[in-house]
């Protein structure tokens, strides 16, 4: 699957395997373990850097929920907000319930603040949707994804990859947040970003609770020091 893009920013920040998770219908709980979808829920996250400083808010929220033939498919609006509370990017993107797993689209795997700096280019993007099955379990190794983009602007070509490898399942623990106490499974992956001569990794992990969603995520440098991390801090239902 591909898609072209002329000045049109494209979706989400890669801490985020996830923050689009809302209370479930039947019919939703029934298709997905992690990622039911229910029309007009609201997930709010606040953004920490590696000071424990508050750098800004994200917000999820489910704007639509069809059939088609490959499952159930939701269409997720999302945007951030700095720390003085102004909104300063907003997008969104799809995500698909196969009955056995999520799909989550491709272009998630590229962040708001990226796309904002090169949103003034003619882009091509391709790649290979993020999967996450129902049925979780400790030690699971997960499917790769990656995002490829191809720019170009004033006669100028430019080529960036995003990979998302060494995805498992590493443990099960409690997380408390301002939103109250969840059961999640840690999954850990490393996000592996290419341009031009630059090349960076940055290992993350991603706390998932049944019928909820992602409650936090944490982000490293190449060290494994926290550089940022992200709390779920409220649900509209």
């Amino acid at each position: 699957m591909q898609h072209t893009y002329h000045k049109n920013p494209i979706a989400i920040a890669v801490a985020l395997l996830g923050a689009f998770l809302l209370p479930a219908t039947v019919q939703a709980q029934e298709c997905s373990a992690y990622y039911p979808f229910r029309e007009g829920v609201r997930m709010e996250y606040t953004m920490y850097n590696d000071k424990d400083k508050v750098e800004g808010t994200q917000w999820q929220e489910v704007t639509g929920v069809s059939e088609t033939s490959e499952g159930l498919e939701a269409t997720m609006n999302m945007g951030f907000s700095d720390d003085k509370g102004k909104n300063t990017f907003e997008s969104s993107y799809g995500l698909t319930c196969t009955g056995s797993a999520i799909r989550i689209d491709y272009e998630s795997l590229i962040s708001g603040p990226m796309m904002e700096q090169y949103q003034d280019m003619e882009m091509d993007i391709s790649g290979t949707d993020l999967e996450l099955p129902n049925n979780l379990s400790e030690g699971m190794e997960l499917p790769d994804a990656n995002v490829t983009m191809k720019m170009k602007m004033s006669g100028i070509n430019m080529n960036m990859q995003v990979d998302m490898t060494n995805r498992r399942v590493e443990k099960k623990e409690t997380v408390s947040t301002p939103a109250g106490d969840f059961d999640c499974y840690v999954i850990y992956s490393e996000s592996h970003s290419k341009m031009m001569m630059a090349n960076q990794t940055f290992p993350q992990r991603t706390w998932l609770s049944e019928g909820v969603g992602m409650v936090k995520t944490e982000s490293y440098n190449k060290k494994g020091k926290l550089v940022s991390r992200m709390v779920l801090t409220s649900i509209t239902r």
